[in-house]
């Protein structure tokens, strides 16, 4: 009985008569979870359930009570159920299935402070592990250190263990040792130490395994100077993705600390902050920042029945992989490095340096939101939370494996009541404690609803304005409506399919003079006013629409740019850089014409870095076996080098689009018609084109001082007339200039536009 608990006779139970009916397939166990306290539900692969008393066993150390049939599904009532104890149902000694505790989890909840807190003159240190039998707290005098002083600690009903030490403790390391059921289903491995979940900061090292400590650091002395979060409207908002050390680890970035968070604020940088303020947005969305798994599994190497075929890199740039909630990443800091089997994060200064760059960014106006991983993490390195109870606090499938429809790694069980608190409880952390302006969630879809629900709650009693924006998709779900009816904004790819194209070789948008994916005139209207659920859309205010062309993902809009104009084959190897990233007449107007569009819509702005100047992702040669150098990027989450990082030689090549970006940016803030004209009172004036579009916003509506008219042709070939409102009006911008300022010939009646060309006109 190699599955009983206790070595006992498998329990055997009769089934009615009535139940029993010629079976047209094999009967199989498609799922067993724990419902009640006392109470499993087998679910069957069909409802012809014809089995023999000898043919169901029940491994455990429990007593059937009462069974019961619906359906596909049978229900057994049973003596209490023990949720640190592991069942399984089996048939005919064929079919063996465990049984997931389910519901026995869904019990355990306990709103003590969790990882370290200073109580009196005592460090007491605290550990969620509910279905754990012992656990170590292991305090370490260096980083290096393989051993350390042990201490047993307790638990309370609720599962947190516990231990109260004699302070100060600064500058220590730790981490715990945690033993539970022993299983195949099981991941306890009580010899091996792991950090806290809870850690403020943690020193790793460099392997894909990511064995991290947590150090023992204050956080609460740092002096802000007065800074608070910026607090702007959704609506105002300008927002510029970026990566931390794509901004700064280029040469032509002239950074000394290159590719961290104090390298952004060089003065003499022509990167990082520099580069932002220039170019004018008010906010920043930062790619992840919490501590991250940042190396993957040796390329073409076995390593636990797995050979990674895919990343010649073996490394994580990105940083989709969280490791640690709580803790700034610390490659990004001084003293971080990925050098093989080296450490990084020994003296916990990325505390410090993620605060200095907030408050720097906030001086400058510049709001920070940070793109935030709650829905999966690595399946590669040692998280603890894996450790700590892989069934608490991932989902799994019926044979109590990890699931992952993210497609990324292990998916988290969101709606488990402490792996919610753990996200509440990160969120209301940086918000706190780092003075963040808002997040962006990845995969949002695969966060539960009643989460997200208390993440805007909790959120909004911190900061009323703080920004909340989802990525509507993930998990094979896709809901836009859903967040904003939630009150959350989204990444509208409708908008981005729509203007530039779901892809530049069979499904190009209306800047390419094309309608894709069963667009119309209507829909592009509506992208103007927020892609509006009143006029067909998802989104129920116009603040909710995350308008954008690019993002991390995908082609650049660039290289977009290029493959769609057939100006750059898919597989061509890029030889002559220079000549690939300097912008043809065709690509130009393309790119004015994305950008007039995106800039005078209505709802949040976000452009990708780089998309300013026509960032391209050509794959740079390194020592890396990748057979695409020399060609474009469409997925370099990989690629920690020139592929990635902002050469701002090509911003000065491409100068006329950063320039044109840089005063429609500016525009737009001046001006609240592009912001804060209700969607109603947007007036779409004739022309004689479908793939033209011209849009009059009376200054009445938004209490601008100036009304702006605003004419888009997209048509690559034909000109366009539009019928002008009453009166005079004078251009601030059209194909080859951008100002602030009226010029060139007064207008009325009528304005003609060449082809692909656009032009706003003011009075």
């Amino acid at each position: 009985m190699k599955f009983n608990s206790n070595n006992s006779a498998p329990h055997q139970f009769i089934m009615n008569n009535k139940v029993r009916k010629s079976m047209s397939e094999p009967l199989q166990i498609t799922s067993v979870k724990i419902v009640k306290e006392n109470l499993i539900q087998i679910e069957f692969s069909h409802d012809a359930i014809l089995l023999q008393p000898k043919d169901i066993q029940i491994y455990g150390d429990f007593i059937i009570k009462k069974i019961r049939k619906e359906a596909n599904r049978l229900f057994l009532l049973t003596s209490r159920l023990d949720f640190r104890k592991n069942y399984y149902i089996a048939i005919k000694d064929k079919i063996k299935k465990p049984v997931d505790p389910g519901a026995l989890l869904d019990q355990i909840y306990s709103d003590k402070s969790l990882g370290y807190s200073i109580e009196g003159d005592q460090m007491v240190f605290r550990l969620f592990a509910p279905r754990a039998n012992r656990v170590k707290l292991i305090l370490f005098e260096n980083h290096s250190d393989t051993e350390g002083q042990e201490y047993e600690m307790q638990s309370d009903k609720d599962g947190v263990w516990e231990i109260a030490l004699p302070g100060p403790l600064g500058g220590k390391y730790y981490g715990y040792k945690v033993a539970g059921p022993q299983d195949p289903t099981e991941l306890f491995q009580p010899d091996k130490t792991i950090a806290d979940p809870y850690s403020r900061a943690v020193c790793t090292k460099n392997t894909f395994l990511h064995e991290a400590k947590s150090i023992i650091i204050k956080t609460d002395d740092y002096d802000w100077e007065g800074d608070t979060p910026l607090n702007y409207g959704w609506k105002d908002l300008i927002i510029y993705e970026m990566h931390v050390r794509d901004m700064t680890a280029h040469p032509s970035a002239l950074a000394k600390e290159k590719g961290t968070y104090h390298g952004l604020l060089e003065p003499q940088t022509r990167g990082g902050l520099n580069h932002i303020k220039e170019l004018g947005v008010n906010a920043v969305e930062l790619l992840p920042c919490q501590e991250f798994a940042n190396i993957e599994i040796p390329y073409q190497v076995e390593v636990n029945g797995e050979v990674n075929t895919w990343n010649p890199y073996s490394q994580n740039h990105w940083g989709y992989m969280t490791s640690y909630f709580f803790a700034p990443e610390s490659y990004y800091a001084s003293g971080g490095n990925l050098k093989t089997g080296e450490f990084s994060g020994i003296e916990g200064n990325q505390v410090r340096e993620f605060k200095d760059m907030v408050k720097e960014f906030h001086r400058a106006g510049i709001a920070v939101i940070m793109d935030v991983v709650y829905n999966h993490v690595s399946h590669y390195d040692l998280n603890p939370l894996k450790l700590i109870d892989k069934k608490y606090y991932f989902r799994l499938d019926s044979d109590l494996n990890f699931t992952n429809l993210s497609g990324c790694g292990n998916d988290f069980k969101t709606e488990r009541p402490m792996a919610r608190r753990l996200i509440l409880d990160s969120i209301k952390f940086w918000l706190e404690e780092y003075h963040i302006d808002g997040f962006r969630f990845d995969l949002a879809t695969m966060i539960d609803w009643e989460t997200i629900e208390q993440i805007i709650e909790m959120a909004k009693k911190i900061n009323p304005h703080v920004i909340l924006i989802a990525e509507p998709w993930g998990g094979g779900k896709y809901d836009l409506a859903g967040f904003s009816e939630r009150g959350w904004a989204a990444w509208n790819d409708l908008f981005r399919n729509g203007v530039k194209g779901e892809n530049p070789f069979n499904g190009l948008g209306w800047i390419f003079g094309h309608l894709w994916g069963g667009n119309h005139f209507d829909t592009i209207t509506n992208f103007v006013k927020g892609t509006l659920r009143s006029q067909g859309g998802p989104f129920i205010l116009p603040e909710h629409s995350v308008n954008y062309l690019e993002s991390h993902d995908g082609y650049t809009l660039g290289d977009f740019i290029r493959l769609g104009a057939g100006e750059v084959k898919p597989d061509e190897r890029i030889t002559d850089l220079t000549k690939h990233i300097t912008l043809t007449p065709r690509q130009l107007q393309l790119h004015k014409l994305a950008a007039t569009f995106l800039l005078t819509s209505q709802g949040m702005v976000m452009i990708g870095e780089g998309q300013e100047f026509a960032r391209s992702k050509v794959i740079a040669p390194t020592n890396a076996p990748d057979p695409d150098v020399g060609k474009l990027d469409h997925n370099s989450y990989n690629k920690d080098n020139e592929t990635n990082w902002l050469n701002y030689e090509h911003k000065e090549i491409n100068r006329e689009l950063f320039d044109f970006y840089q005063k429609l940016i500016a525009l737009r803030k001046q001006h609240p018609a592009f912001r804060r004209t209700p969607p109603e009172k947007i007036q779409f004036l004739k022309s004689d084109s479908e793939f033209s579009l011209g849009f009059w916003l009376a200054k009445e509506y938004s209490k601008d001082s100036k009304s702006f008219v605003v004419l888009l042709n997209a048509n690559p070939e034909k000109q366009v007339t539009f019928s002008l409102p009453e009166g005079t009006w004078r251009k601030v911008v059209d194909s080859h200039r951008a100002e602030l300022y009226e010029f060139g010939n007064p207008l009325k009646q009528q304005a003609v536009l060449p082809p692909a060309s656009v032009m706003i006109l003011t009075q």
